[in-house]
């Protein structure tokens, strides 16, 4: 009796294998590699290990190398995370097949067509454009990262369900210049798959079940997420979600602010979802050359920014007493670290392809290739 009581509180110890998940939100902070999640904390709060997502139980780091480069872009970083295949710079949820701006390869299946197939509710919000590489490696597929006519456009032409239900995010004038070059309306083509399109987050009425946003320069990303999570959380089988914003540091305080309000952000959405039936993971898609070369306790990890940006000075390359930035990518690992049903799965050294593969296994679900 006594060794069956031992068992049983051995076994009520270990994390829970095989539970699924019901929803999965990707938190991608772009070029937010490990150098700068550490200056993040250290900008934001004085001290390391002060993020929301520095505290999750699971992490692991991921290689963001492409199928022909050690130094990854965003189009080949995100399409690596969404479809689980490398592919080469510039190319956007494409296999390695593709020739960029040349060639078409094969069409690779994204995890959000894999919900949209499974009758998910799916939802891509950013800081950036909405056409550009990371929430066009969820909803499109193309040979070029720079096509965001013909990138938007396929949102209102889906290849699985019914197509990304909430889309919010900027880049309008040139999205709107390159489909008109292609002899496309992009408000027709919404109106075509009954659709509309907002200026702001502020013009979407509650109404729209399904809001598509794109703004001109800026977009109140908390508010965007609320309005995704308000919408996505009816349905009963459950939703993807991908937010996406902006962590690059070539100027740093802009880069680390950012980095360090995502992280609020994410806490926040933490709180209002079921941790119980939902996965979240942080990532990045690639690395950024930034690094803390110095500083001490009670000194702004920043200073002398403030000087440095008054005298004009717009150098690739600078320091700052605590600081060093090259701006430019690199080919290091990056954070992955999750919480809720298979977050267990993220461990150890992997391919970013695995983080596929761990959002698609908290569902239960298998790639179809």
């Amino acid at each position: 009796m006594r060794l069956l009581v031992v068992f049983l509180v051995a076994c009520s110890l270990l994390p829970a294998q095989g539970k699924k998940a019901k929803n999965v939100i990707l938190f991608l902070a772009d070029a937010g590699g490990v150098p700068t999640v550490n200056a993040a904390s250290l900008h934001g709060y004085g001290e390391p290990q002060k993020l929301y997502i520095q505290s999750w139980p699971h992490m692991g780091l991921s290689d963001t190398s492409t199928a022909s480069q050690y130094v990854s872009d965003s189009a080949a970083g995100m399409s690596a995370i969404v479809t689980g295949v490398k592919t080469h710079n510039g190319v956007i949820s494409m296999g390695p097949d593709t020739v960029r701006g040349k060639q078409d390869g094969k069409r690779l299946k994204t995890i959000l067509e894999f919900a949209e197939e499974h009758g998910l509710s799916t939802g891509v919000l950013t800081n950036v454009s909405i056409a550009d590489a990371t929430p066009a490696a969820c909803y499109s597929q193309a040979n070029d990262r720079g096509k965001w006519g013909e990138i938007f456009l396929q949102a209102f032409t889906p290849r699985f369900g019914d197509g990304v239900d909430v889309l919010m995010g900027v880049g309008k004038p040139r999205i709107w210049d390159l489909a008109q070059k292609l002899g496309k309306n992009p408000e027709e083509a919404a109106a075509a798959a009954k659709r509309k399109i907002y200026g702001s987050t502020t013009e979407v009425p509650d109404s729209d079940a399904r809001p598509v946003v794109v703004a001109d320069k800026a977009i109140d990303l908390p508010q965007a997420a609320q309005q995704a999570l308000s919408r996505l959380q009816k349905n009963k089988k459950g939703y993807f979600l991908m937010i996406e914003w902006d962590a690059h540091t070539d100027d740093p305080e802009k880069g680390l602010g950012n980095l360090v309000n995502f992280d609020k952000l994410i806490r926040e959405i933490a709180g209002k979802v079921d941790l119980k039936n939902t996965l979240l993971v942080f990532t990045a898609d690639h690395s950024f050359d930034l690094s803390v070369r110095g500083g001490r306790r009670g000194e702004p990890v920043l200073k002398g920014w403030a000087e440095y940006k008054a005298s004009g000075k717009k150098e690739r390359f600078f320091e700052l007493p605590s600081v060093r930035v090259h701006g430019d990518h690199t080919g290091e690992e990056v954070l992955v670290t999750a919480q809720g049903p298979g977050s267990e799965r993220v461990n150890g050294y992997m391919p970013n392809t695995r983080i596929f593969e761990v959002m698609m296994a908290a569902w239960g679900w298998k790639a179809d290739r």
